[in-house]
């Protein structure tokens, strides 16, 4: 059960890692110095924006449910 979790948590890490680095940068950050400040946004934020960022926070719930979990299983080992 332990072993599940952990390969399960090495996997949320690594799309995590992919899913935040997929957003697009607002500007002032480090995306501004490899041309992410280019582009200017008219209409907001769009579908795909707005997915990725509920994907996201889905993602990093299931990451953060992994750690709890694993805390707890290595607590009561």
């Amino acid at each position: 059960m332990i072993l599940g979790f952990s390969i399960a948590l090495i996997l949320f890490s690594l799309l995590m890692i992919l899913l935040v680095l997929l957003h697009k940068g607002k500007g002032g950050g480090l995306s501004d110095m490899f041309g992410g400040g280019m582009s200017s946004s008219i209409g907001g934020s769009s579908v795909a924006e707005r997915n990725l960022d509920r994907i996201t926070i889905v993602v990093g719930l299931g990451w953060f449910a992994c750690i709890v979990v694993l805390s707890l299983l290595l607590k009561y080992k």
